[in-house]
């Protein structure tokens, strides 16, 4: 199978909607041989900064020498994003491989039951197989939809992380925060260390109840953990991070965002829950050193000035304009938006009042987006600013660096698929995020078994390394 054939086969799936579930997956994963029981998991549930926990858990684990497969929804850019191997997505080849071997599988399935899984089931269930293929040692698995009925709960995950919790796709998952709150906690089984991030009232609730009812061990941000003397950096963040086990002082998190570092500590709190001791600060400190989350609040390119990011919500759209008036306070932006037809957009834009001088309304090619005339109404009811619509990310993009004069610059989001088309505009190699930390001599010379669990007697994780750990989950 070719890459060009295996994208076709996947693409034909997308017709199939959203279908939550686990009948199907469960049943195609059991004829596969259960390739998701291969490898512990941690799962990373949450309303907002799944995909942000997502990857500096793989940092981490990666700090620690750990051979770590990593599963994320959307894509941006290309499709082999969602498998990725210590932060590296898979190859072409790889993937076409990786498709390949689940075809005849799902041939008999649905010659068996009449039926075919959703393109998120089929990208989720190419995850489970791809990293059994590829032997890692740990998988971490960002939740699409919820969490009970998501293809990605099909697994039993050791460590669950729900990292906050607010009125998101109601249709599906409740009208209330409690309801909202219940489906996502229930990635949490038996044998599990459910970690919560910063919860509402209401929701935090749900998650004890829900803890004691399992009889899990729960780990809350603030009782359990939290970042600690937060400052400013260049290109960043400077924080020490309060842990369940120990504090991780002089930490540098190169990513824009306060609320970053609550993420940080959430996923210090899920990689200590996942080896039930103390971390390695040195390895933190190098797998973080080269942590990327594209799509979010990333600066996409410098000339012009771009910052892109993917905020779709309510509680995005607060975190982006937080970091605005934070870190970017001097800048005037003019914006791109695109937004998709069942968000709460009226109260997403209103939050840009005072940030930005100018809009560009646009749309991706997706019958649930707004179009650009729709949105640029919204958006001329709820800000005192020039609003046009352009249709089509590309001459959105090229109105807006047009509209910049000399001190400002372009601010994209609204919708993540927005953010990939426009990223993919101005990346040479979408999909293809370079790791400074990977590809440099001193990651190459170190010896990551040494580093992370090494034999000074100084907040480690044990003295034999790579081998203890998989000894003991195997046992």
């Amino acid at each position: 199978m070719t890459y060009e054939e295996a994208i076709a086969y996947l693409e034909s799936h997308i017709g199939a909607g959203i279908r939550p579930g686990l009948e199907r997956i469960s049943t195609i994963l059991e004829m596969l041989g259960e390739p998701q029981k291969a490898y512990p998991i941690i799962q990373v549930a949450g309303t907002n900064g799944k995909t942000s926990v997502t990857r500096m858990v793989t940092s981490i684990l990666v700090g620690h020498g750990l051979r770590v497969g990593s599963t994320t929804s959307p894509h941006l850019s290309v499709v082999e994003e969602r498998l990725e191997i210590d932060g590296i997505p898979a190859t072409q080849e790889a993937f076409a491989r990786a498709v390949e071997d689940v075809v005849p599988f799902l041939d008999i399935f649905r010659e068996r039951y009449d039926d075919h899984p959703t393109y998120f089931e089929l990208t989720t269930l190419l995850a489970f197989s791809y990293f059994a293929a590829e032997a890692v040692d740990v998988a971490v698995v960002e939740v699409g939809l919820g969490g009970r009925l998501d293809a990605t709960n099909a697994g039993d995950a050791e460590v669950a992380v729900v990292t906050g919790i607010s009125l998101d796709h109601t249709e599906y998952l409740g009208e209330t925060l409690a309801e909202i709150a219940s489906e996502k906690v229930a990635i949490a089984k038996v044998g599990a260390t459910l970690v919560t991030g910063r919860l509402p009232e209401e929701a935090r609730v749900v998650t004890q109840q829900h803890a004691a009812a399992v009889g899990i061990e729960l780990l809350q941000y603030g009782d359990d953990f939290e970042p600690l003397e937060p400052m400013m950096a260049v290109g960043g963040w400077s924080t020490s991070v309060r842990g369940h086990y120990s504090t991780y002082e002089d930490i540098f998190l190169p990513l824009h965002g306060r609320h970053q570092l609550d993420n940080l500590s959430v996923a210090t709190a899920a990689v200590e829950a996942f080896f039930s001791r103390a971390l390695a600060v040195e390895g933190m400190r190098l797998g973080l050193s080269g942590v990327t989350v594209p799509g979010r609040l990333e600066v996409a390119s410098r000339h012009p000035a771009v910052l892109i990011d993917g905020a779709h919500n309510p509680g995005g759209f607060a975190a982006l304009t937080d970091t605005l008036a934070e870190e970017f306070r001097l800048v005037e932006w003019v914006a791109v938006i695109g937004a998709m037809a069942d968000k709460d957009v009226p109260e997403m834009v209103a939050m840009l009042d005072g940030h930005v001088r100018a809009v560009v309304a646009t749309a991706v090619d997706d019958p649930r987006a707004l179009t650009p005339e729709q949105l640029a109404e919204i958006a001329s009811s709820v800000l005192d600013v020039p609003v046009e619509a352009i249709h089509g990310p590309e001459a959105a993009l090229s109105a807006a660096v047009s509209a910049c004069k000399e001190e400002d610059a372009v601010l994209v989001t609204g919708s993540l698929y927005l953010v990939g088309e426009i990223r993919g505009l101005i990346d040479p190699q979408p999909g293809v995020i370079d790791d400074p930390l990977l590809a440099s001599d001193e990651w190459a010379s170190l010896d990551p078994s040494e580093l992370a669990f090494g034999d000074d007697g100084d907040d480690d994780v044990g003295d034999d390394g790579r081998d203890e750990f998989l000894s003991e989950w195997d046992t």
